[in-house]
């Protein structure tokens, strides 16, 4: 997935699908919420986070999350350059409090004429050791709940061709997906924002605020044990000697 440059091609193509396999109503609602997933969104606290997210990528997955292997200094770059006023960044983070997955979704500038379709950007990348779970697939429900829920038409995917759990991903969405040569291009048009659609993802957000927040105070709990079990063993250490 190349870096979302919030600047596709303003013409999405007339045969964009509406989006049909993303379920809008409420069975589709229960069926994810049976299989929730903590996805929370990030802000500029979490540029380190983030640069550590995507610095931890080989230069495999750096060539196909970037569309080019992005050095260290690259990467730091893009990642303090986001903008969060503009854009929305999302991720899901493990019991450790470690960034796994990270979805980017750029926002273009506002269409200049009657008839444009107002799209955004989507990338994602996920770590090896949490693939195969279906996580950039639910990002991608979420980043399109979001675009819907400003307004947005159309959200837009530009990736390489050889990306093909990323165009897997646009493709079972319902998105139309365009090949030109080594690079292709996903389209996916999304219905209106409704009261259900503003409800759904202010729940989300307020669930996976409540799950960081359970994970940071196990861990820092976690940690004070750990000191003390430390602490413990300094001074129970000398004691066996002395007694030996």
């Amino acid at each position: 997935m190349t870096s979302p440059s919030a600047s596709p091609n303003p013409q999405a193509p007339a045969a964009a699908k509406q989006a049909g396999s993303f379920a809008w109503g409420p069975v589709a609602a229960l069926g994810r919420l049976s299989s929730w997933i903590p996805i929370r969104s990030l802000g500029r606290r979490h540029r380190r986070r983030i640069a550590q997210h995507l610095l931890s990528l080989n230069e495999r997955d750096r060539y196909l999350r970037f569309g080019y292997p992005a050095s260290d200094e690259q990467i730091s770059r893009y990642a303090m350059a986001i903008d969060f006023d503009r854009d929305e960044v999302l991720g899901v983070f493990n019991r450790k409090l470690e960034l796994v997955v990270m979805a980017h979704l750029a926002y273009a500038p506002k269409p200049q004429r009657a008839g444009q379709p107002a799209m955004a950007e989507f990338g994602v990348s996920v770590l090896p050791q949490v693939r195969g779970r279906g996580l950039g697939a639910r990002l991608f429900e979420r980043a399109a709940l979001h675009a819907r829920n400003r307004g947005i038409d159309t959200l837009f995917i530009h990736a390489l061709s050889e990306n093909g759990p990323m165009l897997k991903i646009a493709r079972n969405a319902g998105a139309t997906v365009e090949r030109d040569g080594s690079e292709s291009e996903a389209w996916l048009r999304l219905p209106p924002d409704s009261v259900s659609s503003h409800v759904g993802e202010a729940i989300e957000r307020h669930m996976a605020e409540l799950d960081f927040q359970f994970k940071r105070h196990v861990r820092v709990i976690g940690d004070i044990i750990d000191g003390v079990a430390e602490v413990k063993a300094k001074f129970e250490t000398p004691g066996k000697a002395a007694k030996q």
